[in-house]
Parts: structure tokens; C-alpha cells; sequence
């Protein structure tokens, strides 16, 4: 077994066409943390997870996953190494049924009713519901679909964009809930708009502010009164 960080960036730049985004950006995941990648709306949260997915390919650094260079690898290529994705749209299969979408999520040469059966027991909520469409779920049940789809999906590390993005305060206890479940089998990147639940589902963080991580410790050491938070957080 590797040890190497499950997930490395190192010095990276991404760029939409002509506007740098990250700048430079440093961080590491060891395996079997949960770390979270806070800041403001529009700091480069977002990219960051794109980059280390190919998606906004790094023009500078490198990223690496589990001591494996992968920068400028295919999206297709990366996910093979068990690195999945819940983006903030979520981009499940709105005419398939809940069993549907994690069925056609789970990898062709592993059992797929075993790993669904393994998703329902991660999610007790979800099993009431596995013969409806998905388009017909709360925003917080489809959020456990695309969070149920990668898990049975065989992933080891969970890149999760904003999970409580415009969901009401008990759905997001759901939520929250799912993915704690995960949280002994995974390792998992967060990005947060919501700081304290940030803290609370993660080991550490890196605080982004213009692209650059400007701030990094652990999660139980710090809270959003503290002057050096407010200062980056507020608008």
C-alpha cells in the first residue's frame, strides 16, 4: 500500500480561457481523512475539484492520486482509479427510478445487487423510495442518490461539491447524516459554503481566497467568529 497522499496537488494553475483561477494552489489529502476547501462564492472551490478530475486541466503543477501523476489524464481514466464525483447540479437520471441510477453507477464486473442492497443500508431513506423516479425526490433524496451513486460505485476517494446548496435545514440534517455514514469507508474532499457544517463532517481544512490557499489547520481548532475566518468568508 502506497503511502503517498490519496490526493495531491501541488503548485497548481487552471485557467477558463484567459482568466487564472487557481493560483498556485497546494494541498493534500492522506487516505481515510475528510478534509474540507472552504471560501467565498467564486474563489476557485469548484475548480479545484475539476482539476484534480481533468475536467479544467492544470496548465501548471501537478496533481497526483495515491503517489500517481494524473495531470492531463481523461476524466474516464481518473474515475478508474476510484475517485468519484457528486457535483452541486447532482446529474442523476430523472426518468430512471432511484435503484436505476445506482444500478447503472455500479462497475460492470462487480455484483451489482449486493452493492445497491449496500447502498440502501447506507441510506435507510432511500430504500422506501427505490421503484420512484428520481425526478420525482426532494432536492435532499436526490442529493443521497448522487451521493448513494458514488459509493456503489467503488470509489475510494469522494470529491463532494457543495451538499447542502439550496436545500431547507432538515433536509440538510439528511444530508449530513449520509455522509457521515461514509466517512469510516472513504476518503473525502468537501466543498462548503456552510462553515460549521464543513467543520463538523471534516478532520481538517483549507481555507481559498483568489484562487490561493491562504489558510489550512484542523477543523475542531477553529470556528467562523475567529477574526482570520470572517475576514475571508464575509462578502
Amino acid at each position: 500500500m502506497s503511502d503517498a497522499p490519496a490526493l495531491e496537488l501541488d503548485g497548481v494553475h487552471s485557467y477558463y480561457g484567459e482568466s487564472h483561477v487557481l493560483r498556485g494552489v497546494d494541498l493534500a489529502v492522506e487516505t481515510g481523512e475528510n478534509v474540507a476547501l472552504v471560501g467565498r462564492n467564486g474563489v476557485g472551490k469548484t475548480t479545484t475539484l475539476r482539476s484534480v478530475l481533468g475536467l479544467t486541466p492544470p496548465r501548471e503543477g501537478t496533481v497526483r492520486i495515491d503517489g500517481e501523476d494524473v495531470t492531463g489524464v481523461e476524466t474516464h481514466d481518473i474515475a478508474r482509479l476510484g475517485v468519484g464525483w457528486v457535483p452541486e447540479e447532482r446529474r442523476m437520471f430523472g426518468h430512471l427510478t432511484v435503484e436505476e441510477n445506482l444500478r447503472v453507477a455500479t462497475p460492470p464486473d462487480a455484483d451489482s445487487a449486493a452493492r445497491i442492497e449496500e447502498a440502501f443500508d447506507a441510506f435507510p431513506a432511500l430504500g422506501d423510495h427505490r421503484g420512484r423516479e428520481a425526478g420525482d425526490l426532494s432536492g435532499g433524496q436526490q442529493q443521497m442518490v448522487a451521493i448513494a451513486r458514488a459509493l456503489v460505485g467503488d470509489n475510494d476517494l469522494l470529491l463532494v461539491d457543495e451538499p447542502s446548496e439550496g436545500l431547507a435545514p432538515l433536509i440538510v440534517e439528511e444530508v449530513v447524516d449520509a455522509l457521515e455514514s461514509l466517512a469510516d469507508d472513504v476518503t473525502l474532499l468537501l466543498v462548503e459554503q456552510n462553515f460549521p457544517l464543513a467543520m463538523d463532517l471534516t478532520d481538517r481544512f483549507y481555507l481559498l481566497d483568489h484562487g490561493e490557499v491562504v489558510e489550512s489547520g484542523d477543523s475542531d481548532a477553529v470556528s467562523r467568529d475567529d477574526e482570520m475566518i470572517r475576514r475571508y468568508l464575509s462578502a
